[in-house]
């Protein structure tokens, strides 16, 4: 069983700092891309930023130069790094990666999610 958990999300102020983490467990042989997506109240979830396992970044236009994804094949861990931080970035952050598990099918798998509240 493949389980992704993440951390790090909370309340700050408009522009403030926040570091998402979220780390992938169990039977894992290896993992393709992770990514971060987020949902916001009465919207539809949207991608943030996504890593190949080469290190490869893709990022929405409306992060590029606030949030950096990086990641860490060692422990199959994915972060996202959040800098000056808006209000409208509020949503719940979902992690995201597509893993190929030791005795199942590979797909994709989704981490319960962690809430990102920025005050005015």
């Amino acid at each position: 069983q493949v389980q992704l958990v993440e951390s790090g999300g909370g309340l700050v102020q408009a522009g403030g700092s926040l570091r998402l983490s979220c780390a992938a467990s169990g039977s894992i042989f290896s993992i393709n891309d992770m990514g971060w997506y987020r949902q916001a109240p009465g919207k539809q979830r949207e991608l943030v930023a996504t890593i190949t396992s080469g290190g490869s970044t893709k990022s929405a236009d409306s992060v590029k130069g606030r949030f950096t994804i990086s990641r860490d094949n060692a422990k199959n861990t994915v972060y996202l790094q959040m800098n000056s931080l808006k209000p409208e970035d509020t949503a719940v952050y979902y992690c995201n990666a597509d893993v190929v598990p030791r005795y199942s099918d590979s797909g994709r798998y989704w981490g319960q999610g962690t809430q990102v509240t920025v005050s005015s």
